[in-house]
Order: C-alpha cells, then structure tokens, then sequence
C-alpha cells in the first residue's frame, strides 16, 4: 500500500512539473523570474521583454506558474518605484522545483520533422497542415459561448477569436486588416528551434488557422495561404485569409 501510494505520489507531481514546465518558453520565464525577480519579484513588462514575446503571452506564463504554486502574487508599491499604480509582481517560491524533466514533446516534434522529410515536400506538407487543421477544429469546439454559433460570426470576428486562441497557446497572435486582406500576425512561435530546422511544421499553424475557421465561420473560407515565416528569414511569421 505504501509502495502505490509513493509511486502515486511520484506520479503526480512529475505530470504537475510536466504540465507547469513542458512549454520551453514558460520555463524561460519560470528561470528569469527565479533567478533575477530578487525579494520584490518582476513586472509582466520585464519578463516579456527579456524572453521576448508578448506581454500577453507572458501574463499567460505567469499566471500558470502561479496557480501551480511555483510563483507568488504580490502588489503595492516598491520603493523607488515611483507615483502611479501598484504593479502586479511575481516572485518563485523558494524550493518549489528543483528539476525538470525530460520534454517528451520536443522529442516528437523533432520526430515529426525528420519523418516528413522523409516524404515529397507536396506530400509533407499537406500531412503537416492536415494534422494542424484537425487540432484547430478540437481547439475550436472547446471554446464556448457564442464561438461556435455558425453564420452569426463574421470573417473579422473569427479571425479575431482565432487570435485569440492561438496566443493562448503561445503564438502571441493579432489579426490585422491591410489592403482588404484579413491576416493573422505571430510574433513568437511555440514551435521553437523545431520549426527553423524543420520549415514544413510551419504547415501546422496554417493548418490550425483553417480548421478554427472552419468551425468558426459558416461563410466560404477561400484560401488560406502563409505570407510570411521565421523559417524563411521573416521577423513574423504571417497567414492570410
């Protein structure tokens, strides 16, 4: 009884790290927060801008690690801070994570990529945006309210509601009109260092955008095409519709 409860136990808090620490850029932020926040923690503002990605994106990060109980909420005023309002602050928790484990996810990414390398560039790719459009029309059906109410969205509004939910999944998204073109803009890519190796992965964020908007939009999709990636050497990596 002993042995199965410890090995429960172990369980438990191995998928709880997994589940707070599996996204790279939430352990970078983690890392930061830990070894530079000092006794007053850090702003949202300073975390983004030293990892690089939207201050959303960060608030994000930080908010998980919070509820998971590896940082602490502070408020108020810090000395020398300056008048206005109160920042909201993140300090680690002493002693609440000692290791990481190994990102099993990584590992499949990495997979992945080699395996479609193996097959046609058309062949490839096509599998990579058909695996992304079935996880955006999962990601789609998860979302609640009015989301899912066909014909009563516009093309404007799902773009929008698919940038929404794809910064809540560390693309750090916004949409934008230009020139009657409706796009979706990432400015980080939770892919990582997989997809510059691998540029085929790219297909799965197209893939993602068209399966949302599937589920999304009750109207006729036309094409969904990628403008601009990392990969290729753009500053962002860019869909249009």
């Amino acid at each position: 009884m002993g042995t199965t409860t410890t090995s429960a136990a172990f369980t438990a808090t191995v998928s709880a790290i997994t589940d707070a620490f599996g996204d790279p850029t939430r352990r970078s932020v983690y890392l930061f927060v830990r070894d530079r926040g000092g006794e007053h923690g850090l702003t949202t503002s300073a975390v983004a801008a030293e990892v690089g990605v939207h201050p959303n994106v960060a608030r994000h990060h930080l908010d998980k690690l919070a509820a998971g109980g590896y940082l602490e909420v502070r408020t108020g005023k810090v000395a020398g801070g300056g008048a206005g309002r109160p920042s909201k602050r993140y300090l680690a928790i002493a002693d609440a994570v000692t290791e990481f484990p190994v990102r099993s996810d990584d590992l499949v990414l990495s997979l992945l990529g080699r395996a479609l390398t193996r097959m046609s560039a058309d062949d490839a790719e096509a599998m990579a945006e058909e695996v992304g459009s079935e996880y955006g029309r999962a990601m789609a059906a998860g979302l609640r309210g009015d989301a899912l109410d066909h014909g009563h969205r516009s093309m404007r509004s799902a773009i929008q509601a698919v940038a929404d939910a794809l910064t809540a999944h560390g693309f750090a998204a916004h949409a934008e009109n230009r020139d009657d073109q409706l796009r979706i803009i990432n400015d980080h890519c939770p892919f990582g260092d997989v997809a510059l190796e691998h540029p085929v992965i790219c297909a799965v964020d197209r893939g993602m955008v068209r399966g949302m908007l599937s589920e999304l939009y009750d109207g006729e999709l036309g094409a969904v095409t990628t403008e601009s990636s990392r990969p290729a050497g753009d500053t962002f990596c860019t869909t249009a519709v």
